[in-house]
């Protein structure tokens, strides 16, 4: 066994905390990390936190932290922040947000860049949680960056997703129809001080409340504390109600992380092929003389790259 697994499964920080940075980073010695802790995890549940920028996020995230821990949870928090353009690292404005609980050694917090990946949910996130719940958290909470309706991804990967709203989202009511009413376990109206909260959680309840799924709709203030208590029950309520039929979900996500896996690594090496390929340089020279379109090339060269 690794030495950062021993470390890892002893609950080391340090260990705990070097061993997301070598998956984050698909560093060789990550493979072989997830295949040594694989066979002692599952006991990890994920909420994942999503909705438009300015949602505060972040800011409740933190108030939720002391909450979820009062009910018995050890609780890790990783935030997918938009990756920073100069060093491709996690920008971090999230852990600024939640200077309230940088001290607290019982809960580990993670900033990671998405990358660029689809939804603003990083490649390696999977993997992060699987350190985590190595570790012994038994409850990650997920923000991803905030990039409105797109940022649907986040679903595939945790346990329960939380969709925020607020008072200013009331004037767009597209933005409250558009995908991220597909995919919410819970929707929560942050900001209920505001002018506003409550038509705008009449507007979320009449379009969503009555659907087959049943989701939870309800208010929230990160900044003055008032209904994250009731948040974190609910979400204990609904962790556990969803622990019933865990492993038929398990299942549907290790298909997504799959599919994803044999996707990149097929976009790998066709994109490796074509560089190195005289013949995709001959299709551009024949696209540029109009000799060809580009639908036909494009379907001639994938049937030569799968023979």
């Amino acid at each position: 066994m690794l030495p950062i697994v021993k470390g890892l499964l002893a609950g080391e920080r340090r260990a705990l905390a070097r061993a997301i940075s070598i998956v984050d980073n698909d560093e060789p010695e990550s493979r072989e990390i997830i295949r040594q802790i694989f066979s002692k995890i599952g006991g990890a549940r994920t909420v994942g936190f999503t909705g438009p920028g300015g949602a505060g996020k972040s800011s409740l995230v933190g108030r939720l932290i002391p909450e979820c821990q009062a009910l018995g949870y050890r609780v890790a928090v990783l935030a997918v922040d938009p990756t920073s353009p100069l060093t491709g690292g996690a920008i971090l404005g999230d852990r600024v947000r939640m200077q309230g609980n940088l001290d607290d050694e019982k809960v580990f917090m993670r900033s990671m860049a998405s990358r660029g990946a689809v939804g603003g949910v990083s490649k390696s996130l999977r993997n992060a949680i699987r350190i985590l719940d190595a570790a012994g958290y038994n409850l990650v909470l997920v923000e991803s960056v905030g990039a409105g309706q797109l940022e649907i991804e986040i679903s595939k990967v945790v346990d329960i997703t939380a969709v925020l709203f607020t008072p200013h989202t009331g004037d767009n009511v597209q933005a409250v129809k558009a995908g991220l009413t597909e995919i919410g376990d819970m929707y929560i109206i942050n900001k209920s001080d505001l002018e506003g909260a409550g038509a705008l959680y009449n507007t979320i309840v009449d379009l969503i409340g009555d659907t087959d799924r049943k989701p939870v709709v309800l208010k929230a203030s990160a900044k003055t504390g008032k209904g994250v208590r009731e948040l974190a029950k609910s979400i204990d309520k609904l962790l556990k109600e969803k622990s019933i039929n865990y492993k038929e979900r398990e299942r549907r996500m290790l298909e997504n992380e799959l599919r994803d896996m044999v996707l990149n690594t097929v976009e790998k090496k066709a994109s490796q092929m074509l560089a190195g390929s005289k013949k995709y340089s001959e299709f551009v020279d024949k696209l540029t003389r109009k000799e060809i379109d580009p639908y036909a090339a494009a379907e001639e060269l994938a049937a030569g790259l799968f023979r």
